[in-house]
């Protein structure tokens, strides 16, 4: 290039071209990282006779421009010499990247180079322009198509992100909320329904299950892992298993709490994570439910007559204090039943969402809304308190949290 002036200023002037197609406007920022001012003239001249309505930061070392990246919002297109005074080749792409990893990224090479252009392209640059070869016109649309390129680029990685999401969040999800475990012929019945809070597209650690073991005893858990991700969906899985575990070797009441104590705070990714759950059984002449309750609210008890909230003497959350807690601190408690009574239990997401600015439904809104529809049957009872609970929080934005519900009742009293 001929005639290159130098002493030129980081604002580079731009002269204002003779024609502008309003479809060529972008909403970007335009980054020419070029130390040779001559070039960098002559780019700035191209950009004004192109199409484009955009201005060039000129950046003579990578150092400025990295620095000058860091503090874009938005779009932005990197015009990118390979050599610098403080970089040189395909370290360059390299470290743009690193700084502004969603910048669309033009190199420019010399004739001679024209394979070093290819090499960065495969470095994930959007194109490359040889110096000597560039005109007003093949810039502009080098800009503009290299930023719909990563703008296609990062909406596919955002997809192909969300699929993956969407994919571990139903394997957790089936880990989470299994299938009961009943003996046939099945004289228990068990409604369950889990509704996600996904304003943040995170899963909970919210979990379920239902083990009916040899002696006719049924068994049943509803617990909650604290905090959102996958990391507190998979400890909630491993709790859930940990749980199923438990009972099948016959490990119940305390014993059985401090067990997921221990197994929880060995696999918890950090000391302020905490679990709340309760566990039942049922017995086998259908007149007792023992419960444990671990940090967890209470449960619904459905009578024919009415609906009653019933919180049992219980314990800490798991976690709280460590591994090393004695059973004790989880005491067993008994509550003598009619074999027609139906016990609802539940994750804190059922209630502790917001019906509006200031006011959340609370247990004693849960509990009303359950009376006025103890005459339904398990699965339209479920239903219908969990639709209402929905319908209520949707002006205050939704469910915020999880929410996992088990109906448990005896299906013919002996």
């Amino acid at each position: 290039m001929a005639d290159r002036p130098t002493g030129l200023d980081s604002a580079l002037p731009r002269p204002r071209s003779t024609s502008h197609d309003p479809g060529w406007d972008l909403d970007a920022t335009l980054v020419l990282v070029e130390d040779d001012a001559g070039d960098a003239l002559l780019v700035t001249e191209y950009l004004a006779d192109s199409a484009l309505s955009l201005e060039a930061t000129w950046c003579k070392t990578l150092a400025e421009a990295q620095s000058t990246l860091a503090s874009i919002r938005g779009p932005v297109c990197v015009l990118l010499d390979l050599h610098l005074p403080d970089v040189h080749g395909l370290d360059a792409v390299r470290r743009v990247r690193s700084v502004a990893p969603d910048a669309a990224i033009i190199v420019l090479t010399g004739l001679s180079e024209s394979e070093i252009g290819l090499d960065a392209v495969a470095q994930g640059a959007q194109d490359y322009l040889l110096k000597n070869r560039v005109e007003p016109e093949t810039l502009g649309r080098a800009v503009r198509y290299a930023l719909q390129r990563k703008q296609v680029e990062r909406a596919s990685a955002a997809l192909q992100a969300g699929r993956l999401r969407a994919e571990e969040n139903a394997r957790l999800e089936r880990g989470l909320l299994p299938t009961p475990l009943l003996r046939e012929p099945a004289d228990f019945s068990v409604v369950a329904r889990y509704e996600p809070g996904r304003d943040h597209a995170l899963l909970g650690g919210d979990f379920y299950d239902v083990v009916q073991t040899a002696d006719g005893t049924v068994h049943a858990v509803v617990g909650d892992v604290s905090g959102h991700g996958a990391a507190e969906a998979a400890l909630g899985v491993c709790l859930r298993v940990a749980w199923r575990a438990a009972v099948l070797t016959g490990c119940v009441g305390s014993a059985q709490a401090r067990l997921l104590n221990e197994i929880l705070c060995a696999e918890r990714a950090g000391d302020h994570v905490f679990a709340t759950f309760v566990s039942m059984r049922f017995s086998p002449d259908r007149r007792t439910l023992r419960t444990v309750r671990a940090g967890h609210h209470g449960l619904l008890v459905r009578t024919e007559d009415s609906v009653d909230w019933y919180e049992p003497e219980g314990g800490m959350a798991l976690g709280l204090l460590g591994g090393d807690v004695d059973a004790e601190a989880w005491p067993e408690a008994s509550l003598s039943t009619d074999p027609r009574t139906a016990v609802v239990a539940c994750t804190d997401g059922l209630f502790e969402g917001r019906t509006g600015p200031r006011t959340r439904l609370g247990e004693s809104g849960l509990l009303d809304l359950a009376r006025r529809h103890n005459g339904r049957g398990g699965q339209d009872f479920v239903d219908t308190v969990v639709d209402e609970v929905t319908a209520l929080a949707a002006p205050a934005g939704g469910l915020s949290d999880d929410l996992a519900v088990l109906h448990l009742a005896w299906e013919r009293p002996v």
